[in-house]
C-alpha cells in the first residue's frame, strides 16, 4: 500500500512497485482512507510522514500493532529527530521525496516474495545509539551502513568493495563509531545499535 497525500508521486511510487513485480497496490490519501480501505496487512506499506489527517509516525505505530511487516517512510524532511522518531515508531527504512519515485522504489529493493528490505541507500543522515554510558550518540548514515555490514559478518575488505572505500577507511570508521559508543569491541557496538533499532 502507497499512503501519500501529492496524487502524482503517490501514482508513480505505484507504478514502480507494479515494475518490480508486486501483484496488488493499493493506493490510500490519508490516514481514514486507509482504515477505510480495510485490507488487513499488507507485505509493505509506503507511507508519507506528512498525512492531512495524521502524523505518519502514529500510522508507522498503529501499523506496526496490527502486524505490517515492512514500512517505509517517505518526507521532505532528513532531520535526525524525524528519523529517529520514524525508526523507533517501527520503519524500516526512511527516504527523501526530492529523490525520483524510480531511485525511491530502488532503495526500498524489496523482494516481493518476502525477504528482508535492503538498506536504503537514501537513508536520512542521523540516527541515536546510547553508547555504553547510556548518552545517546549521533551515527551518520554512513556509519551506520559499516555497522549494518559488521553485523551481516563482513569483514573491514569486505565491506571496503562493498561501499566503495579503502579497508583503512573503514576502520577509521570503526574508530570514530566506537569512541561515539564507548566500546571498541564490534559485537558491543552491534548490540548497541539493535537495540536503538539503527541496525537490523
Amino acid at each position: 500500500m502507497v499512503i501519500e497525500d501529492n496524487s502524482l508521486l503517490r501514482k508513480a511510487v505505484v507504478e514502480q512497485l507494479r515494475r518490480l513485480g508486486a501483484g496488488t497496490v493499493h493506493e490510500a490519501a490519508s490516514m481514514a482512507e486507509v482504515w477505510a480501505l480495510g485490507t488487513g496487512p499488507c507485505d509493505l506499506a509506503v507511507l508519507d510522514l506528512g498525512l492531512r489527517d495524521g502524523t505518519g509516525t502514529d500510522l508507522v505505530t498503529q501499523l506496526r500493532d496490527q502486524g505490517w511487516p515492512r514500512i517505509v517512510v517517505l518526507a521532505f524532511s532528513d532531520d535526525p529527530y524525524a528519523v529517529r522518531s520514524a525508526f523507533q515508531a517501527g520503519a524500516q527504512a526512511y527516504l527523501l521525496k526530492s529523490a525520483s519515485p524510480m531511485v525511491i522504489t530502488d532503495g526500498v529493493r524489496i523482494d516481493l516474495d518476502g525477504s528482508d528490505l535492503a538498506d536504503a541507500p537514501l537513508l536520512a543522515a542521523g540516527t541515536r545509539v546510547l553508547g555504553t554510558d547510556n548518552v545517546p550518540r549521533e551515527l551518520s548514515a554512513r556509519e551506520v551502513e559499516v555497522l549494518q555490514l559488521v553485523a551481516d559478518g563482513q569483514s573491514n575488505k569486505e565491506i571496503g568493495e562493498a561501499l566503495s572505500l579503502s579497508a583503512l577507511t573503514v576502520k577509521s570508521h570503526l574508530s570514530r563509531i566506537g569512541r561515539k559508543l564507548g566500546t571498541g569491541d564490534r559485537a558491543q557496538m552491534i548490540a548497541l545499535a539493535m537495540r536503538a533499532g539503527v541496525i537490523r
